[in-house]
Formats: C-alpha cells, sequence, structure tokens
C-alpha cells in the first residue's frame, strides 16, 4: 500500500495569488512609517517639517486606513474572482476618500495651533499612499474585465466626489487651496489657455499628418524622406524649438505688421502653437499609417469589387477600419501636447505652465502644483477618455 504525498487545499496558500497588490499594500504600509503625511512650514517660502500619519490624522482615520489595509492584503492571497475584485476596487476607492478627508482634517488641526503664514502642505507620505491606493483600484478594475461604463461610472464618481468634498471646504487649510484661492481668476484664465494651446496644435497636427500618411501610403518612395524629417523634429528639445521660432516669427512680424496684429510674433502663442504641431505630426502621421497599413487586404479587394472608387474605399472601408489605431496615436499626441505647452510658458504663451515656473522662481512646490496637478488630471482624463472610445471602435468594427 503506497501512501500517496498529501494534497494541499487550494483554500490555503502562503505565497500571494495577486502580488501586485500585496506588493502595494506594503509600500503603502512602509510609506506610511517612514514618511511624513503632511508636512508643517513658518511660512510658503521654508521647507516644512514632516509630520507622521499617526500624528496627524485623528484615531478613527487611521482605524479605517488600518482596516482598509488589512482587507486588501487579505485579499492578495484569496481566489480570485471577479467579485472580489469588484469589492477590493471598492475598499480601495473608499481608502482614497478616507486618505482625503484625513488630510483635509490633518491641515485644519495644525493650522489652528501655528501661527497665520503657517502653511500645511501634502507629504510625500501622502502622495505614495494616493498613489497606491489609485493603482489598487486601477489594477482590480482591469482583473474583473469591467466594461467601458463601469470604469466611465467609476471615474465619474471619484470626480464626484472631490468636488463636493472641495465645495464643502474639506480642503481649505491646505497650503494648495490657499494658493488656489489667491489666484482663483488667474487660475481660471490659465486652465483655458491651456486647453485653447492644445486644441490649437492637435487640430492643424491632424489636418496636416492625416494627409502626409495617406500620401505616403500612395507613393511609398515619399515615405523615407517624410518620417526622416518628422523624427528629427522629435530629437528637437522642446525649449530649443521655442527658441529657434523667435527670430524668424519676430521678423515675420516686423516685415507684415498686419500679422503682428493677429499676434503672431516670437513671443506668445504664435510659436508655442507652430513647436506643437511640429512635435505632434511624427505620431499622427505614424498612426495613421500603421492603421491603414492594418486594414485587411480582403476588405479592400472586396470594396474595389463591389465597385467602388480610390476615394470610397478610403472613407467607406480604409479610414473606419484605421481608425481605432489613429485614435490609439491621437492618445500618445494629446497628452504629449499637454505636457510640452507647460513648458511653452517660458515664451509668454500662458497656460498652466506659469503657475509652475513661478513656484519654481518663488521656491514655492504648492505654487509648482497649482500649475501641475491641473495638467496631469487633464493628461490623465483625455487619455482614459480615448482609451474607452478606442476600445468601443475596436468592438464595433471587430470581425
Amino acid at each position: 500500500m503506497s501512501l500517496a504525498p498529501a494534497e494541499v487545499s487550494p483554500a490555503i496558500r502562503l505565497w500571494p495569488r495577486n502580488q501586485v497588490l500585496v506588493l502595494l499594500v506594503a509600500a503603502a504600509v512602509i510609506d506610511a512609517i517612514g514618511m511624513g503625511f503632511v508636512s508643517l512650514a513658518p511660512n510658503r517660502l521654508v521647507s516644512g517639517q514632516p509630520v507622521f500619519v499617526w500624528d496627524a490624522v485623528p484615531a478613527g482615520f487611521s482605524w479605517g486606513l488600518a482596516l482598509a489595509g488589512i482587507c486588501l492584503f487579505a485579499a492578495g492571497f484569496a481566489r480570485p474572482r471577479r467579485a472580489l475584485h469588484y469589492l477590493t476596487a471598492i475598499v480601495a476607492g473608499a481608502a482614497l476618500f478616507v486618505l482625503l478627508a484625513a488630510t483635509g482634517d490633518a491641515a485644519a488641526m495644525l493650522a489652528a495651533g501655528a501661527p497665520g503664514l503657517a502653511r500645511v502642505s501634502l507629504g510625500a507620505g501622502f502622495w505614495v499612499m494616493f498613489g497606491c491606493a489609485a493603482l489598487v483600484v486601477i489594477d482590480a478594475l482591469q482583473r474583473a474585465e469591467t466594461s467601458a461604463a463601469i470604469q466611465l461610472l467609476a471615474a465619474v464618481l471619484a470626480a464626484a466626489g472631490f468636488a463636493v468634498m472641495a465645495h464643502s471646504g474639506v480642503f481649505n487649510a491646505l497650503s494648495l487651496a490657499r494658493e488656489y484661492a489667491t489666484r482663483r481668476d488667474v487660475f481660471a484664465a490659465a486652465l483655458v489657455r491651456h486647453i485653447v494651446l492644445v486644441a490649437a496644435a492637435i487640430g492643424p497636427a491632424l489636418l496636416i499628418g492625416v494627409p502626409l500618411a495617406l500620401a505616403a501610403r500612395r507613393q511609398p518612395r515619399f515615405e523615407a524622406p517624410l518620417f526622416a524629417v518628422l523624427n528629427l523634429l522629435q530629437t528637437v528639445p522642446s525649449i530649443a524649438l521655442f527658441g529657434l521660432l523667435i527670430v524668424p516669427l519676430s521678423a515675420l512680424a516686423e516685415a507684415a505688421p498686419v500679422l503682428g496684429a493677429l499676434g503672431i510674433g516670437g513671443v506668445g502663442p504664435a510659436p508655442a502653437i507652430i513647436a506643437l504641431i511640429l512635435y505632434a505630426l511624427l505620431p499622427v502621421a505614424r498612426s495613421m499609417l500603421a492603421g491603414i497599413a492594418a486594414v485587411p487586404a480582403a476588405a479592400v479587394d472586396a470594396a474595389r469589387g463591389m465597385g467602388m472608387t480610390r476615394r470610397q474605399v478610403l472613407w467607406r472601408v480604409e479610414a473606419p477600419l484605421a481608425l481605432p489605431v489613429l485614435l490609439a496615436g491621437l492618445r500618445i499626441v494629446t497628452v504629449q501636447t499637454i505636457g510640452l505647452a507647460v513648458v511653452a510658458a517660458l515664451i509668454g504663451a500662458g497656460g498652466l505652465g506659469g503657475f509652475v515656473f513661478e513656484g519654481l522662481g518663488q521656491y514655492a512646490a504648492d505654487l509648482v502644483l497649482l500649475g501641475a496637478l491641473p495638467a496631469i488630471a487633464m493628461a490623465l482624463a483625455v487619455d482614459f477618455l480615448l482609451r474607452l472610445l478606442t476600445a468601443a471602435l475596436r468592438w464595433r468594427f471587430a470581425p
């Protein structure tokens, strides 16, 4: 009689099934122990002293965060199921809002016992914990293979919850909120200018890049020199390209005063938009060419067999099938343009970059964040929406 080795129950597992989740929870715990949750400074120009989470956050918030961490850590060892992934996303999402509420409460408590010029800023501990919780939510939704509608609903709920908290004054004691309060009107104008710069660059880039890609598709000998030039433009640093446009545009404005009256000159929005268009051409043209090349030859042959002209084949067959790939490239170019538009503030283009460079000049970190965080949020929102649209189009045109 042979003795078979004892089988370990699948429910008992010492190694985590979801290693990403366990790693993120461990990183958040280590961060909470070793980094300051917020920092308290005597004024906006002096570096603050870190205040750890157990000293800054009331006991109720601390226990809530600890309970969420324990639940998420245990979920990393459980059998993966869709319901578990949804529950993980809900717990991590709740932890995000607990973190935000705890930050506002800690700032109010510290500011109440400090001089009037004192500033309470978000510490490295908050950012790491917040980032880990957000990554847990994203990972859980991806593992649950959620639909685009559920992802959009989650994003809307998160944005709405943050807006309600901000409107109710939860963050008023934070230095970042005080910087915004003193520059409310300027911030609104800078945000609008930033959006205008991005839209004014993306639109012409599509109008130029798509025909260039189609020409390269029809004339293969044109493809190599075209992308050689576009690749060369990508190698030029953004600040250098902005600077190179100052002299010719200034001369053009002097030679044609009408153009100067329209706002075209060596500094301002004009050179910024031209440079952003030049940077956007390569990803637009490359994605359009890749999308057209990926169209099945059988679909094109079938369209031609039905008597369609070359133009009809392009607009009725090739363009719809290439659109998901073009949108994927548009995601890249839009995020890139949003970031480069921040640098354009150096030549007087305005936008959110003005706060970034003003904060760097004054050594005011919260002023830098006032310009950087909206730009990051804008890039993430655009990337998320275009990704959902791309996935919907791939499903729509799937064979």
